[in-house]
């Protein structure tokens, strides 16, 4: 069985969504093996790696803490239809775990954002080559205190104010974002630089990505930034999804308004694409090598078949289309290299469709 904090409400697969980049990172932790069998949607549903499938060895698996709770769900259902395989997952923040990763130190790679020129460098010096493959999409959420009875909706201009390198040290006040806001402190909690979330974020709202004020609460820990906004009434924050969904007793979603009105993140509107310019897709990159190991291409195959996206679902994320999950297991299958985004990093305003057809 899942962890409660991983029962979400099944989400409805997904249309073509704009595209922005980026992660979250923090603490370590190791999702050790399962009991073989159990109802696990690997036996039930006919995935790839059955139980009984004799496969052993390990998988490590780290970076963004944003598809952590992806790779944590994937990997207890699969281990407990493959008792000989452990996966440890960690969170060391997208930067982080590509760090690891180009070190030829994991075998796959979270991330929330593709990966940035200076890391292909450091793949290139490591010899690592990797597969990309988009695996779920998410609607970055910019959340603030319940008792907040007055930032119901944001402007991206207004979030811009508050975030840019020009507010630190002097945007303070929730009255300098709008005048008819209170005379109250602007606390603000964000993700830290070594986050793929962090690099979306900015290059979404401040139009410069990895530049943002640094006088801010920063953490590659999401539930730190969970804690922090959650217990400072004036606090502003902003992280994936599925972090809103897993504490939203403690938090207050906020309406972005991209242009279009004011728009939430939901299901719904990460569906259809509306939730703009904070939505985003998901990704693990899979080191070359290491996908020859059967117990590594069995995972990656567990992950990348439509019989387990509710797993996706589950943990507050929304799965790729069929069309477009068949495009990326033919991409894995191939084992394509190199970036759909050319190793060019955050990118806004791109469709994963639009580039895995490019790509044809």
């Amino acid at each position: 069985m899942l962890s409660d904090k991983t029962r979400l409400v099944f989400i409805a697969s997904l249309t073509t969504l704009a595209l922005g980049v980026a992660s979250c990172g923090g603490n370590q932790s190791t999702t050790p093996a399962g009991d073989a069998g159990g109802g696990s949607p690997a036996a039930e549903g006919g995935s790839p790696a059955a139980a009984g499938s004799g496969l052993a060895g390990e998988v490590k698996v780290d970076g963004s803490s944003t598809v952590f709770p992806i790779s944590e769900a994937m990997a207890e259902e699969f281990q407990k239809a493959n008792s000989g395989v452990r996966v440890t997952v960690g969170s060391s923040g997208t930067g982080g775990g590509f760090k690891k990763f180009c070190n030829g130190e994991t075998d796959i790679s979270n991330a929330s954002r593709p990966i940035k020129p200076e890391e292909v460098e450091l793949c290139e010096k490591g010899k690592v080559e990797y597969i990309e493959l988009p695996i779920s999409y998410d609607g970055l959420s910019v959340v603030v205190n319940p008792e907040n009875k007055f930032a119901e909706c944001l402007k991206v201009d207004e979030l811009k104010k508050m975030w840019e390198p020009a507010a630190q040290g002097k945007i303070k006040t929730w009255n300098q974002i709008r005048p008819d806001f209170p005379n109250q402190p602007l606390g603000l909690y964000g993700a830290g630089t070594d986050s793929g979330t962090y690099d979306f974020f900015t290059k979404a709202i401040t139009g410069e990505e990895g530049k943002s004020r640094g006088d801010y609460t920063a953490s590659e820990d999401d539930n730190t930034l969970v804690q922090g906004v959650s217990s400072d009434k004036n606090g502003l924050g902003f992280f994936g999804y599925a972090y809103y969904e897993n504490n939203k007793d403690k938090l207050k979603l906020v309406a972005i308004d991209g242009g279009k009105g004011c728009i939430q993140p939901s299901p719904e509107t990460i569906n259809d694409g509306t939730y703009q310019p904070l939505s985003r897709p998901e990704f693990i990159y899979v080191r070359k090598e290491a996908a020859s190991r059967p117990e590594v291409k069995a995972f990656v195959e567990y992950q990348l078949d439509p019989a387990n996206s509710k797993l996706i679902s589950e943990v507050g994320y929304v799965p790729l289309p069929a069309e477009l999950m068949t495009e990326v297991q033919k991409r894995f299958q191939e084992g394509k290299v190199g970036s759909i985004f050319e190793g060019k990093g955050s990118q806004v305003g791109v469709t994963l469709k639009d580039l895995l057809t490019k790509e044809k």
